[in-house]
């Protein structure tokens, strides 16, 4: 390695009871290098980066900092040696400044022991301006975008005079100009010899800001190469363990009729004069950006929130909904893009998940229809390729694109007409990304209605029929697929409505 190595982790292996996680991992990390770890839900990245963070002891193996072997025993021993963890989840304390969070838990204090928040909130500001973020150090958490909070997760981290970074999925919740500026945070990074982990399953980005991509698969590295000699095609393969030859599954289907019709919705607050049609067979995209107002619209269809204007239409005839309820009894469904929080109860099991909508239809009174209940569970494990244990496993214990077919089988099993999928491959590796892109296409060739929102353009541009972009809570644009650009849509996502006129 070129540059001076910063750390190594050397045969590391890793058990649960019978349940072998990690191999014998090697990873090294040079100072001011970028080095991605690439794999599959399951592979065995989180529990490599949980031994790193202290959350986990190795059964075997080595940690060594700047050439020193360290005992990583609990996350604080991981801070005192400068390795930071940002998890994908977020953890502020929402009520609290920016200025509180950077330092929380480890405050400065006055002579007289009181809380000095006058100086964290200068030296948070300072690190702010250094990265040129458009913050606040006193502005509470709970009025930033979430994106700007991931960022407010990234500044904590870095602030604390970190020399491992570790960044797990960040981007998931960035709109492209807050990618940007990730990006340039990274490059200053780079150039302070901070060395970085970067985990994410979006290769457009590795290929961009990283120098190495370790793949990993079933608990061993299968793959470390350089990125400027790496192709797309090689790593989805070590990933899989396979050739996914047709990663995208998008066949022609006949469109029959026009399934929901939205005219002049409008929402007090989100959105204001949407109009759009979507066909029965079709693949309907929604693009944009962070704050386009996507997930609000369709909630507003799904009944979640409350429309102020306009009208939803299924079959040519109006509908009221007020409530998920309606929309379900008519045959609309909705997949929320926050299957953990929204589409799921993470401590049930799987069973209990995928019956959740159709309870009608397997309990009356006190007689629960077991036997009807469990055919169904096994008719769609069998049909998506559910990698269960047994009906009985939790559901929060299962790999994301595990959890994402789970969802998608709880809907199903009502028969919906039409489906709203809400970033329906959001932080799922590749493997079952393409699993569920071939689901969605054969809910179009069976004739349902799909809508797909997307924050992945190449997503949109391979799946889908036709696309509309939002911006600002407006339709700026329509495409047929046969129109699809890249540049174009982000063209429409970017400007609004008044520019396009």
């Amino acid at each position: 390695m070129s540059k001076a190595s910063l750390l190594k982790m050397t045969d590391i292996s890793k058990s649960f009871a019978s349940n072998v996680v990690l191999k014998g991992i090697d990873l090294e990390l040079g100072e001011g290098e970028v080095v991605a770890l690439l794999g599959e839900n399951g592979a065995g990245k989180s529990t490599l980066i949980k031994i790193l963070g202290g959350i986990y002891r190795a059964d075997a193996g080595g940690i060594y900092i700047n050439g020193e072997k360290k005992e990583i025993s609990s996350a604080a021993a991981a801070g005192a040696n400068g390795i930071r963890i940002i998890h994908q989840e977020i953890i502020l304390v929402p009520d609290r400044s920016i200025a509180a969070n950077v330092f929380l838990g480890r405050e400065y204090r006055s002579r007289l022991g009181m809380i000095d928040y006058k100086r964290m909130q200068r030296e948070t500001q300072e690190v702010i301006d250094e990265f040129h973020l458009n913050l606040d150090a006193s502005a509470l958490v709970r009025d930033l975008s979430i994106g700007m909070q991931q960022l407010v997760e990234i500044i904590k981290a870095i602030s604390a005079d970190a020399k491992i970074v570790v960044m797990d999925e960040p981007t998931s919740s960035l709109s492209q100009g807050e990618a940007e500026t990730l990006f340039r945070i990274i490059e200053i990074l780079q150039k302070k010899k901070v060395g970085i982990i970067y985990i994410s399953h979006r290769l457009e980005e590795l290929f961009r800001i990283t120098d190495r991509i370790m793949v990993m698969r079933d608990g061993k590295t299968v793959g470390d190469v350089k990125t400027k000699d790496a192709e797309k095609e090689q790593l989805i393969n070590l990933m899989v363990g396979r050739e996914l030859s047709n990663y995208y599954t998008r066949n022609e289907h006949p469109l029959r009729g026009v399934s929901l019709e939205v005219k002049g919705l409008s929402h007090e607050k989100y959105f204001k004069n949407v109009n759009f049609k979507a066909n029965y067979g079709e693949i309907v995209g929604f693009a944009g950006l962070v704050g386009a107002r996507r997930t609000e619209l369709m909630k507003t269809i799904f009944g979640t929130l409350s429309k102020k204007d306009g009208e939803i239409l299924l079959d040519g005839k109006k509908i009221e909904i007020k409530r998920p309820k309606d929309a379900i009894d008519a045959g609309i469904v909705y997949v929320s893009e926050d299957r953990r929080g929204e589409g799921l109860v993470l401590l049930n099991d799987v069973e209990f998940n995928m019956g959740l909508v159709c309870l009608k239809d397997f309990v009356k009174g006190i007689h629960v229809n077991k036997p009807a209940w469990r055919s169904m569970v096994e008719e769609y494990r069998k049909k998506f390729s559910i990698k269960i244990t047994s009906p009985k496993q939790r559901a929060g214990l299962l790999s994301g694109g595990n959890q994402q077919k789970i969802v998608l089988s709880k809907w199903l099993a009502k028969g919906p007409k039409v489906i709203i999928l809400d970033e329906p491959t959001r932080g799922i590796d590749v493997g079952s990304k393409s699993e569920i892109y071939a689901i969605i296409d054969e809910l179009a060739s069976m004739g349902t209605s799909i809508i797909m929102v997307s924050s992945e353009l190449p997503e949109i541009i391979n799946m889908c029929n036709r696309c509309y972009i939002m911006c600002e809570g407006r339709i700026t644009g329509e495409m047929k697929q046969e129109e699809f650009s890249q540049e174009i849509i982000m063209k429409y996502a970017t400007d609004s409505l008044e520019h396009i006129r």
